[in-house]
């Protein structure tokens, strides 16, 4: 069962900015409040609170930090006024796109959307335009040093995983959102680490950028991402390893 690489589509750009970092740090502090708000302040039976902090940990956000985001979503009402809204369309070349967006201002959060897609010469769709190219799933991600892949690919499917694949250095492991628990568990009983776990949206089909369009649809990703009202971005394009 192995590949070209889904999960390398969406990863997060490596050698990000300070700046960006310090975003990031506080996009994902918003959506810990809100998960805490929403489900409360224990992450066993709120998905949403363990999958806020498993992002927190791989982002290299402070305890405190995490705990103060906690502490104002269970204690807090100023979170009531933010809402989810996921906005569709097209970037260069075609390319799918879904962008997750966590507002108080719906108007700003429509306008500085749409300004990051047509500026690169991408276009904002209707709701639905796209969404039917991806699917939700679980990925857990696991350096190959000292794992032997048909040992992990049979501890997975037993645990109820879809699909291991072997990419360069690091094994990936697909899951419906439904069994993210089961293999998690069972990843941890057998004291295997991962690089990254988290239940994200994959795209059915992939296109390879030329370089021109790769650019195009790298600054139109960092546009977004420097957008303090988006949470996630998702596309099916395939981007050079030095456009990533």
């Amino acid at each position: 069962m192995s590949g070209h690489s889904k999960w390398a589509n969406i990863k997060h750009k490596k050698g990000k900015t300070d700046a960006l970092k310090a975003k990031m740090a506080t996009k994902i502090g918003r959506e810990i409040t809100v998960a805490a708000r929403m489900g409360g302040a224990d992450p066993t039976g709120n998905m949403r609170l363990k999958l806020a902090l498993q992002k927190a940990r791989e982002n290299n956000i402070p305890k405190d930090n995490i705990q103060r985001a906690i502490d104002k979503g269970v204690g807090a009402s100023d979170m009531n006024n933010y809402e989810e809204i996921t906005y569709e369309g097209y970037g260069p070349a075609g390319i799918a796109v879904t962008v997750e967006v966590m507002t108080d201002n719906r108007n700003r959060a429509a306008a500085d959307v749409r300004h990051a897609f047509s500026k690169q010469g991408g276009n904002l769709g209707e709701s639905g335009c796209v969404a039917w190219m991806f699917k939700s799933k679980g990925v857990f991600v696991i350096d190959k040093e000292d794992h032997d892949e048909e040992e992990l690919t049979l501890l997975a499917l037993d645990a109820g995983a879809e699909d291991l694949k072997a990419e360069d250095d690091v094994f990936e492991i697909y899951t419906a959102p439904e069994d993210y628990d089961a293999v998690e568990a069972a990843l941890a009983d057998a004291g295997i680490e991962t690089v990254v776990s988290k239940i994200t949206m994959i795209p059915d089909t992939t296109i390879e950028l030329s370089s021109e369009d790769a650019v195009k649809m790298q600054k139109m990703l960092d546009v977004l991402d420097d957008l303090d009202d988006v949470q996630d971005v998702y596309h099916n394009g395939i981007l050079p390893e030095d456009e990533e």
